[in-house]
């Protein structure tokens, strides 16, 4: 697979695409998701018009709305990044939201009481003790994106492990179908040890009295 590959495509070069399109909708979910669910925890017309959009959709298989995606976006690799961005944007949104409204009154009252103003407690009350739920979020939310990955690329793909892992199914290569679980298990471990990593160097109260 290193220097032969399979399906046209060596190893590297399938890591590489899925990569690709699972840490560039993830970036994107994170800008978008984390925004929409503090603000849907804080406003309660922010959270009376997105919490049932997202509730609505967030059950759905990716393979649901996968041929509206492909109408609208097309074959290429939008179509792939907005079907994995759509898999980890609930996941995100609602854990910001849960992080949002864990924060005890008690510490935003104390906050005004010193005089700080709404931004003050957003971003030194709220946003920190938010934190250790966005970041669980983000473990959720990229295991998401690795299990729609085969999905998003059975649409028109020419290389990527969620495409490689079909192809061999398809012509019975159980060697390279165990390979390629193997390798986006592994991958997906890495990304969630890197994130305790940061958790703990974040959020070094969290699971403390």
């Amino acid at each position: 697979m290193l220097t032969e590959g399979f399906a046209d495509a060596t190893l590297l070069t399938h890591v590489g695409w899925s990569a690709m399109r699972v840490f560039g909708a993830f970036v994107l979910a994170v800008l978008t998701a984390v925004p929409a669910g503090v603000l849907m925890g804080v406003n309660r017309v922010a959270r009376g018009l997105l919490d049932p959009l997202v509730e609505f959709y967030r059950p759905l298989p990716p393979l649901a709305y996968l041929p509206l995606v492909v109408i609208w976006l097309g074959i290429g690799e939008g179509s792939k990044v907005v079907l994995i961005y759509l898999a980890m944007f609930a996941p995100l949104a609602l854990s910001a939201r849960a992080g949002v409204r864990s924060v005890a009154i008690e510490q935003i009252h104390a906050a005004y009481s010193m005089g700080a103003t709404r931004s003050q407690v957003l971003w030194h009350v709220i946003a920190p003790a938010a934190l250790p739920d966005i970041l669980t979020g983000m473990r959720i939310a990229i295991g998401f994106g690795w299990t729609t990955l085969v999905a998003a690329e059975m649409v028109a793909a020419t290389a990527g492990l969620g495409f490689m892992v079909l192809s061999a199914s398809k012509f019975m290569v159980t060697d390279v179908v165990i390979m390629g679980i193997l390798v986006i298990g592994a991958m997906a471990l890495g990304f969630d040890v890197a994130m305790r990593w940061l958790e703990r160097k974040l959020v070094p109260w969290k699971g403390r009295a």
